[in-house]
């Protein structure tokens, strides 16, 4: 079996009332780590039972892929698979009984070197409802490399998205591959890629795209040399649209974040940022996802047990490590504004089950994926480059000196 490493697309579209979930707030510094991996017990009151297991390699285009709860009802699942950059639904049902869900059979396997994401929300014995989501990947072939792709195709998208590639192997001819893929923009502009270790390379142009900018991706890797005796097999072209410009600046010492559209004020809204010994991260940072309810586990941001939250709202993902912009309806409504006291991520006021009238909800519905948040004023460093998609905080400078291109 191949060696798969694994740092791939997230989906980037987002399915009204469906949850994320193994989420949650970061401390500094701290890398995220996911409950329900290979080997560890799953929690006692986690009732959403997949397979194969969340971060599984190597699955087998047989599978097999089931959802299933012991007792309850299955609310919604919904499969993606992500294979040559494209996303497709996998089509399925929910039994009648309501505690299992299949693919359809005229489906067949497995798509090999695809990644599938599943997410799925349950009811249980006492009418709580709870979500899961996870993801694997299937077998990829001896030698062949694959670049998994984000944002989605044909996605419209805020003018800080920054274009990522994960290789699901290291690449050593880093110059042929970077060659290989080639980013155009309407209007044209200079866009220059920027290589974070072996098996990321991103792409990005001096400064944020102009608003109704259309980008072509053209990805020609098929035999293209990766490393010696890995060949690529991706040979197709992608795109997306850039839509209105929005950037909101977080105060953490004002308790305030400012939104900006097209450079005029929207509006300037309490938060609450990260506690003196759990502060939020300085810096650029770009909505990556965006989920409208999601759990957050303290547990899986390396934290002992101090929050453990099963349907916190309206929740968007600035960073890899787990730091959120995310709706609070559990600290009091004086906190926004005046105390700063999450773990981490940054807290808009908002009601449980998320409000639409809320500052949280507001907020939400007038977000996008590749919108940008800047922090400024926390006693913390400026977040990783490669945290998320952190890349706007490298000057034009740095970025162009990680080209392979020269």
């Amino acid at each position: 079996m191949s060696y798969v490493k694994r740092r791939l697309l997230a989906a980037t579209a987002v399915w009204a009332g469906l949850a994320g979930l193994l989420t949650g707030c970061t401390a500094a510094g701290t890398p995220g780590i996911e409950l329900g991996l290979p080997g560890q017990p799953r929690a006692p009151h986690e009732a959403i039972r997949i397979t194969p297991a969340d971060g599984s390699k190597g699955v087998p285009a047989e599978g097999p892929l089931t959802v299933s709860v012991p007792e309850g009802r299955l609310e919604r699942v919904q499969v993606t698979k992500v294979a040559d950059a494209q996303s497709e639904q996998v089509p399925g049902r929910i039994a009648a009984d309501g505690l299992s869900w299949s693919p359809d059979p005229a489906a067949g396997k497995l798509a090999l070197a695809a990644e599938y994401t599943v997410d799925a929300v349950a009811v249980d014995g006492h009418d709580r409802r709870q979500a899961r989501h996870t993801s694997f990947t299937t077998y990829v072939p001896e030698e062949r490399f694959i670049g998994y792709f984000k944002p989605e195709n044909r996605a419209t998208v805020g003018t800080g998205m920054i274009l990522s590639f994960s290789f699901n192997r290291p690449i050593v001819h880093r110059a042929d591959v970077e060659r290989a893929v080639t980013v155009t923009a309407e209007p044209a502009t200079e866009v220059v890629g920027h290589w974070f270790g072996d098996d990321r390379l991103d792409f990005r142009p001096r400064t944020y795209w102009e608003p109704g900018t259309r980008v072509t991706v053209e990805m020609r890797l098929r035999d293209v040399e990766g490393a010696p005796g890995s060949y690529g097999v991706q040979s197709k072209t992608v795109g997306f649209t850039v839509g209105r410009h929005q950037v909101s600046t977080v105060d953490a010492a004002a308790h305030t974040m400012t939104v900006r559209r097209d450079g005029k004020v929207l509006s300037s809204v309490p938060i609450s940022a990260g506690a003196p010994k759990t502060t939020t991260y300085n810096g650029k940072m770009v909505v990556t996802e965006m989920f409208d309810v999601t759990r957050m586990n303290g547990q899986t941001v390396g934290f002992g047990g101090e929050y453990d939250i099963p349907d916190v709202p309206h929740a968007m993902r600035l960073t890899t490590s787990g730091t959120f912009l995310h709706g609070n309806y559990w600290a009091s409504p004086e906190t926004f504004g005046s105390l700063n006291t999450s773990h981490g991520c940054i807290g808009l006021r908002d009601d449980k089950g998320g409000g639409s009238d809320t500052p949280a909800g507001w907020f939400f519905d007038r977000t996008l994926i590749g919108d940008v948040v800047e922090v400024v004023n926390s006693k913390d460093r400026t977040v990783a480059p490669d945290n998320g998609l952190g890349g706007w905080n490298l000057s034009w400078a740095d970025w162009v000196a990680g080209s392979a291109l020269g």
